[in-house]
């Protein structure tokens, strides 16, 4: 096949070997041996960094509450309020809500921190915009708009009236002898339910890095989903003040850091930014929501706008670029070499390699204009990002990069060690040197893909008190990524083994659409419980194995980081097992509708 990408080979303006062995030689320099373990739990020792909220000034008194209820939702995030709204919708009305936070709002409610934005445009992120007949502000939202459509959609459902907030689930426990879930807290209530809906959402445990000494620090930290305000002054929006005669550590250059470095680095006496790897920073470019625009929309435009963007990322053709934004730039650029029938029908490897040679012209421009935004080349370089596009979730920013040219602002190279050496009584040690500092703020993340037993603070003990830690120990084992042999009537609204979207809250309406139908149609039809078939989850898990190893080469060329595992790919807890349904999240959503169209709830056993 001679395509256009063939003819212009030798004129690219840049050599493909060179950029793949510079990525290869970045790559290798980041791998460590422990992978998530190299992060340590915010439990126990470490608890007050996640379960202390400084956003409610006396938590809530109240005893313990005995409640029987269909179904019991744990989390009070958007896939938590979907699944209650999915379910009120088709007339489930004893429905109980636990929620950790004093609001609804999940990672919303915690990530706090100034400029907090999403990342995908709010006309696919915000759910149930049309059924809310509400208009974002802006194209991107920030923190405090998201936070008050999920307390919007909690007061149109009413499910204020259905939840209870600031409490933990301890643990979930299967009785046998009346087929029921047993919801023990950490207020010691005793809840129990036909059903359970586990929705505790991906953004939902912080975690910490292992960095030696942490202890042993003497002043101020917190982690960026606690934001300190009381420390930092101000509040999302800036105005630090407080920081003004301190000395700030912050370890950490993902999503998060990337919008609060310019608001910390405006106020601080000194910002030291400790940076492994440098995340791919593009324009934002947000602007005020267009009125006009908004209420010319048809009914069903949010699903159309959504699976036009869910095709998009996934590379399959289209005639029409609905969102046109960063995240679908790189893929305008791959159709306009690659004509449509060409991209449905073409030979694999040209069409893998058309799509790195784009990838490498798109990351070419995200590295030059680092070159362009900051003066001192040093810093500059280090600020380049050596790898595929999404090897790592791409962030978009229009103050970041700017921010190291502030004299009191400086970037801390820490690749060469792979991370931060220690951390000591007055500050970070890093490349042997060490920086005395007033504050630490670690923005690190949350366990978003590591092994189940760090992503879900609570053990699950099912049928035969079999833990499902346990029952996922070699990895994932689901039908759907949605229910678990061994565990009736109990279901998981996650980010493995289903159609993944770069929109999750797309993903997670879609899922809870789906677990809404399965438990009405079982409470219709009069059955007791329902459980997946052995055969049902054996099948499902050889289904997400085949279709997992086409991603493989991409992910094993990847920088570390929690798309691929910390580059731990064939680790039996959470390696290829886990990897999401390939083909994308509508290709999952059509398989899920002729399976619901069949009508008989295929590998469930009812009883």
């Amino acid at each position: 096949m001679n395509t256009p990408l063939k003819k212009e080979y030798s004129n690219l303006g840049f050599d493909p070997d060179a950029l793949r062995d510079k990525y290869r030689d970045e790559r290798d320099k980041r791998m460590r041996d422990d992978g998530d373990e190299q992060f340590l739990r915010t439990r126990e020792e470490y608890g007050h960094f996640a379960e202390e909220d400084p956003f409610v000034e006396e938590p809530e008194e109240r005893e313990p509450v005995q409640r029987e209820v269909d179904v019991a939702v744990i989390g009070g995030g958007f896939s938590g309020i979907m699944a209650a709204a999915r379910l009120k919708e088709r007339g489930v009305e004893q429905v109980m809500l636990i929620e950790s936070g004093a609001d609804f709002g999940g990672t919303w409610y915690w990530n706090r921190y100034p400029g907090s934005q999403c990342d995908i445009e709010s006309y696919c992120y915000l759910p149930l915009l049309e059924e809310l007949d509400y208009m974002p502000k802006e194209k991107y939202s920030y923190a405090p708009e998201i936070f008050e459509h999920c307390q919007r959609i909690g007061e149109y459902y009413g499910l204020y009236e259905l939840s209870l907030f600031q409490t933990r689930v301890t643990e979930l426990r299967w009785n046998e002898d009346d087929s029921r879930w047993t919801v023990a807290t950490h207020r010691g209530d005793d809840i129990r339910a036909r059903f359970v809906v586990q929705a505790a959402g991906t953004a939902n445990v912080p975690k910490l890095p292992g960095i030696e000494g942490i202890h042993d620090y003497k002043g101020h930290c917190f982690h960026t989903s606690r934001w300190d305000y009381d420390y930092t002054g101000g509040d999302h929006s800036g105005g630090l003040t407080r920081l003004s005669d301190k000395r700030v550590g912050m370890i950490g250059t993902g999503c998060t850091a990337i919008q609060a470095v310019p608001f910390v680095g405006e106020h601080a006496k000194e910002l030291y930014v400790f940076q492994r790897t440098p995340s791919s920073v593009d324009l934002r470019g947000n602007s005020p929501t267009d009125e006009d625009w908004y209420r010319s929309l048809q009914p069903g435009w949010q699903r159309e706008r959504r699976e036009n963007f869910a095709d998009i990322v996934v590379g399959r053709p289209f005639e029409e670029d609905l969102v046109a934004d960063g995240w679908t730039d790189i893929f305008r650029r791959l159709q306009s070499v690659l004509p449509p029938e060409e991209a449905v029908e073409g030979d694999p490897e040209e069409m893998a390699l058309a799509a790195e040679i784009e990838d490498f012209r798109k990351m070419n421009e995200i590295r030059s204009r680092v070159d362009g935004a900051v003066a001192d080349p040093e810093t500059a370089e280090a600020l380049k990002p050596w790898y595929r596009q999404f090897c790592k979730r791409p962030t978009f920013n229009d103050e970041y990069l700017e921010t190291f040219n502030r004299p009191n602002v400086h970037l801390i190279d820490v690749s060469e060690r792979k991370g931060v050496d220690r951390v000591t009584e007055k500050g970070i040690v890093a490349n042997g040197i060490e920086y005395e500092v007033d504050c630490i703020i670690y923005a690190t993340g949350f366990e978003m893909t590591s092994a189940p037993h760090r992503r879900v603070s609570f053990d699950v003990i099912g049928r035969d008190e079999k833990s499902l830690f346990e029952h996922w120990g070699q990895g994932l084992r689901t039908m759907h990524g949605m229910a678990s042999h061994g565990f009736p009537n109990w279901f998981f609204i996650g980010v493995n083994q289903n159609g993944l979207s770069v929109n999750m809250t797309a993903m997670f309406d879609d899922q809870a659409r789906h677990v809404a139908y399965i438990i009405d149609e079982v409470m219709r039809r009069g059955s007791q419980l329902a459980e997946v078939t052995p055969d049902a989850e054996a099948e499902w898990v050889a289904e997400i194995q085949r279709l997992s190893f086409a991603n493989r080469e991409f992910y094993e060329a990847c920088t570390p980081g929690y798309y691929n595992n910390e580059g731990q790919l064939d680790d039996p807890g959470k390696g290829i097992i886990n990897h999401a349904y390939s083909p994308g999240i509508n290709a999952f959503n059509a398989l899920l509708g002729e399976w619901r169209e069949q009508g008989d709830l295929d590998g469930f056993e009812l009883r």
